[in-house]
């Protein structure tokens, strides 16, 4: 009913966020799954330590995260300036946009995989290990399809999580029409300009609906697989 009256500027806003919180999620697919089954099953030196770093962007307010990504890939930072050099760009686009999203929802999709692949029974792991399974084969045919629902549901609220992005991207990206203004931003920028109550509901219904649908879909998909394998 809503998508008639969206403007072209309100569209582009939407296909960025999804293109944005798309890109983010794929970043950081393999290497959440990856870090999840290393807290899970590995114990090491400095591990707390680890974990609280790994964890640490869920805590910081946003704009931390988003300045120590200036300070690190801006045109001018320690890491930036060389891309810049070899004619890639972070700072100020929406490929900083995706770092930004991807960054903050680092922890959510870790800590997902975290609790899914210990929710694995070990001794179906040693069963295969017994059986002449190596330790990959072991992760890809047991592991990973035991906590697949786990991983699932934390990669849609890391989607989720993408979507909403606001502090760490104003922050690094900035809020540029077309480049990198994203939902939130688009939200944020309608508040600062006289009688746009309209588009600012448009955007809320959209944003609410968006990530409505994408809970829902977790929740249902949890339990879908609960019954398949009882």
């Amino acid at each position: 009913m809503l998508a008639p009256n969206l403007t072209p500027e309100e569209i582009e806003v939407i296909k960025l966020s999804c293109q944005v919180a798309s890109f983010s999620l794929l970043i950081n697919l393999v290497p959440a799954i990856g870090m999840g089954w290393l807290l899970a099953r590995k114990d090491f030196w400095g591990k707390s330590l680890f974990e609280t770093l790994v964890f640490l962007p869920l805590v910081l307010p946003p704009v931390v995260p988003g300045y120590i990504l200036l300070v690190l890939f801006g045109n001018e930072g320690l890491i930036g300036k060389y891309l810049t050099k070899m004619g890639f760009e972070l700072a100020f686009n929406w490929k900083g946009a995706v770092l930004a999203s991807a960054v903050m929802g680092f922890p959510l999709m870790v800590q997902s995989a975290r609790l899914a692949i210990e929710l694995v029974d070990k001794r179906l792991e040693i069963t295969a290990m017994t059986l002449g399974a190596s330790h990959l084969r072991t992760f890809f045919q047991v592991t990973l399809p035991l906590s697949g629902a786990g991983i699932v549901i934390g990669a849609i609220l890391s989607f989720c999580r993408s979507l909403g992005e606001f502090g760490a991207t104003i922050t690094f990206v900035g809020n540029i029409e077309g480049e990198t203004r994203t939902l939130p931003l688009a939200i944020y920028s309608l508040l600062q300009q006289p009688d746009s109550d309209s588009q600012i509901m448009r955007l809320l219904v959209l944003s609410v609906g968006i990530a409505f649908m994408a809970l829902w879909l977790s929740q249902w998909y949890g339990r879908y697989r609960k019954r398949k394998l009882a």
